[in-house]
């Protein structure tokens, strides 16, 4: 399997990516901002960074990158696509994934090894059970997820939501949630399913022994291999 990493001027994440999915096994290449194609992938990660500095509205110039045609293509295909941090926010502004992300509550940047549970959802890119607490970090600025009542009702009916934010013993409390999000939500999938947004960063978590010392993000990056293998 081999996944294009979208690297946009401002991604600050997209080697780490390349490096996480390398080492729980799969095929990882750079794809360009400005190409007009994918080349030959399985699977596609947005990167996390401050794609085109930010300005505007985090990923509101990146959505309109040459490259986005083709990603959205891609998805709407079934192929799988995983964004994460910025990416999120990039598919977000896309139209690829609903809700948006704006500035956390306090405005203050938060970095920080994070538990989210995840939830029941119809998602095929997470190879971990309902109601297990995956430790990732956090690291954002603008990671705050909000949602009109409405589209939180849908969400939750139609298994939308992938993760959310908990303490350590799994329960959703106003302390746990780094940044206010609506309902504690960390990532949402679209109604197929085939593609994730998130905030926290599984590619800094698929080896115990550097970083965050925690190796729970292979349970998201080993998924979405799994998911191009089944692709």
């Amino acid at each position: 399997m081999n996944v294009g990493v979208i690297q946009f001027p401002g991604s600050n994440d997209e080697l780490d990516a390349v490096w996480a999915v390398r080492h729980l096994g799969g095929e990882a290449q750079l794809v360009w901002h400005g190409a007009s194609s994918l080349g030959d992938v399985d699977a596609v990660v947005l990167p996390g960074g401050f794609s085109y500095g930010d300005y505007l509205r985090c990923g509101a110039i990146a959505r309109f990158a040459k490259v986005m045609p083709a990603v959205v293509d891609f998805a709407r295909s079934g192929g799988p696509v995983l964004g994460i941090c910025n990416g999120f926010q990039i598919l977000c502004e896309a139209g690829l994934l609903p809700g948006a992300l704006v500035r956390n509550e306090g405005l203050k940047f938060v970095c920080r090894p994070q538990p989210i549970r995840v939830e029941r959802s119809i998602s095929s890119l997470v190879d971990a059970g309902e109601g297990e607490v995956l430790v990732i970090p956090v690291k954002h600025g603008d990671g705050r997820y909000v949602a009109g009542a409405e589209l939180l009702r849908l969400l939750g009916a139609e298994g939308q939501v992938v993760f959310r934010y908990c303490d350590a013993q799994g329960r959703s409390t106003d302390d746990a949630n780094p940044n206010g999000a609506t309902g504690g939500i960390a990532g949402v999938c679209n109604e197929a399913g085939n593609v994730l947004g998130m905030m926290p960063h599984p590619e800094h978590a698929v080896d115990a022994s550097v970083g965050f010392h925690s190796a729970d993000g292979a349970a998201v990056i080993g998924g979405l291999l799994k998911r191009a293998v089944r692709a």
